[in-house]
């Protein structure tokens, strides 16, 4: 988790929206069963994009508002942010490789 961002209503603006560089957003909750599944890909991501890209994950029930803004409905629900607007959209646990070439053809 070192390299992994905890992302909130009150950081979203100026780590996701205003970052330099791309950012993975991991939209998750605590009793989400396929969130725990993907979690550690999220976290070898952010190691593996440190200096490149930020990686981080927004709990969607401490930070509803920007859960809400974002049409999350299911989760999880992963968006790649590049200038701050939307880029990518990727929905449910898919493998760590699909979610390392989104973030990759992003850079």
């Amino acid at each position: 988790m070192a390299n992994t961002i905890t992302f909130t209503d009150a950081n979203f603006e100026t780590e996701v929206l205003q970052s330099e560089l791309p950012v993975l957003v991991d939209f998750w909750a605590e009793w989400c069963g396929p969130c725990k599944v993907i979690a550690p890909s999220v976290e070898e991501l952010a190691s593996d994009f440190a200096g490149r890209a930020k990686v981080g994950k927004l709990d969607v029930d401490g930070n509803q508002g920007t859960a809400a803004k974002y049409g999350i409905r299911s989760i999880p629900s992963l968006l790649i942010f590049k200038g701050g607007q939307v880029v990518e959209q990727i929905v449910g646990a898919v493998p760590k490789n699909q979610l390392q070439s989104k973030l990759e053809s992003n850079l």
